[in-house]
């Protein structure tokens, strides 16, 4: 089992409760946050995917968002007063946020970027959030989750 991966320690250091869980990865099983939340049994409601996005081609910004939801990128971009938003490559992100694709954290970001936390998530008691390494997700309130990172809060569901 994975215990320490930068996005653990960043929560450490915070003195966050957050619990450690563990999923078979499948990178071709289909929805990965989907895949999630079944290994683990979880509602999918809970159960977030981290997208690393890039707004007008230049500002990066973190997306948290439930598994289930499909991504508005015109809400995410007017968030930044920009245009258009699309998926930054999955080599530019991991140089970025020093994690790998379907391992992607908000917490302990190599470059620190900003973090957009879906609205429908602070609904939930906890949250299950990416922790840093594939297969492997924090149990958090998203009250913490939003606190540490400093995230703005929206509406980012396709409608």
């Amino acid at each position: 089992m994975i215990r320490e991966t930068g996005a653990t320690l960043f929560l450490e250091k915070q003195n966050i409760p957050f619990s450690l869980h563990n999923y078979e990865y499948n990178p071709n099983g289909g929805l990965i946050g989907m895949q999630a939340a079944d290994a683990i049994g979880a509602d999918p409601a809970s159960v977030l995917k981290t997208l690393v996005v890039e707004i007008d081609k230049k500002q990066p910004a973190c997306v948290v968002a439930p598994a289930h939801q499909k991504l508005n990128l015109k809400k995410v971009a007017a968030l930044f007063g920009g245009r258009n938003a699309r998926m930054m490559p999955p080599e530019k992100a991991h140089e970025l946020t020093g994690y790998q694709s379907g391992g992607t954290s908000p917490f302990g970001q190599l470059t620190p970027i900003p973090v957009v936390l879906s609205q429908d998530a602070m609904n939930q008691a906890y949250v299950y959030i990416n922790a840093g390494h594939q297969g492997f997700v924090v149990r958090i309130s998203p009250q913490d989750a939003q606190r540490i990172t400093d995230a703005r809060v929206a509406d980012v569901a396709a409608d």
